[in-house]
């Protein structure tokens, strides 16, 4: 498949690019249903949207620039070609790393609820669910670049290359065989299914358990989810990624060293919130209650909807939910 849709001049259009915003809008669009049903104004998505695809661009290509993958572009590239940084009219960005993109679009968040006066953990945990939702479609990029895939497998699954279009050469192959005989006959394993997959589940689990499990739940605790869940996710498709960047602990890629410190952090942090929050019955019931409220000013907001004014003729009765 053609990573390009369209030719404008020296620009081009790409599945990718066009993804990325399809992902955003989605899950902006999944945002405003967890919004309203929390009782927050769903506007404030909209507003927020794109604070978040700014700065998630910005830091998802500075987390690309400054990296050192095997075989790829990194620093060693960009520091002799700063121009390539932000050479976006030749193709488009040639690189993005998602968990500088989270950062970014975390700094958006913060910075937005601190302008608005709004709570930061209630919207981290409204914005959860679409995040997971656009990161399994952003995945579906990387299959029409050929990129990020794993190592040969012969699994029925296994991805196969196109040498029509633009693909990531294997970094390895048999001496003696040439580079398009070799991807002729391999297949290798889709890490961006595994990924998307893993993340869809994700987004499953936390709409449906979100609602079901809501009175035991802190805001907050979606998110602390998502930095559990992700995380453990990415660590085990990391290890199909050759081409990853490598740290200097254990030899583990630097994104399984990341996930590792998030998703510690983000147990210890649900562990101990839940702790307190027994020992202070008080802060749950107020969550709890701040729920019920809301709950129940959209309920009341419903029902005056369907209210009928009584009229001077004849002593109507408002009509209540239901009729």
């Amino acid at each position: 498949m053609n990573p390009v849709i369209i030719h404008l001049g020296p620009f081009q259009v790409t599945w990718y690019g066009l993804l990325i915003v399809f992902g955003a809008v989605l899950a902006a669009w999944i945002s405003t249903i967890e919004a309203r049903r929390r009782g927050e104004d769903p506007e404030h998505v909209w507003n927020m949207l794109a604070w978040i695809l700014i700065f998630g661009i910005i830091g998802a290509r500075l987390y690309h620039v400054f990296s050192n993958p095997v075989g790829g572009l990194g620093w060693s590239y960009y520091r002799e070609h700063p121009i390539e940084i932000i050479n976006f009219w030749s193709g488009g960005f040639r690189g993005l790393g998602i968990f500088g993109a989270l950062l970014g679009g975390l700094i958006a968040v913060i910075l937005y609820c601190w302008r608005r006066h709004l709570s930061l953990v209630r919207w981290l945990d409204i914005l959860t669910p679409g995040i997971l939702l656009a990161q399994a479609i952003g995945r579906m990029g990387n299959r029409i670049n050929q990129e990020l895939y794993g190592p040969p497998t012969t699994l029925p699954w296994g991805f196969k290359i196109n040498p029509n279009f633009p693909y990531q050469p294997p970094l390895t192959r048999p001496l003696d065989m040439s580079m398009e005989d070799y991807i002729a006959i391999t297949r290798f394993h889709p890490t961006f299914y595994y990924e998307a997959l893993w993340n869809l589940l994700g987004f499953a689990l936390v709409m449906i358990f979100g609602r079901r499990w809501y009175k035991r739940l802190l805001d907050g605790d979606i998110f602390l989810f998502y930095l559990i869940w992700y995380p453990l996710g990415r660590f085990l498709v990391e290890m199909f990624r050759p081409d990853a960047w490598i740290s200097g602990f254990g030899g583990l890629a630097t994104a399984q060293v990341i996930s590792l410190g998030l998703l510690v952090t983000a147990v210890v942090l649900l562990v101990v919130r839940h702790l307190r929050s027994r020992k202070s019955p008080s802060a749950a019931a107020e969550s709890t209650a701040d729920d019920a409220n809301a709950a129940l000013a959209v309920e009341s907001h419903d029902v005056n909807d369907l209210s009928v004014e009584p009229s001077s003729e004849d002593s109507v009765q408002p009509k209540g939910e239901g009729e």
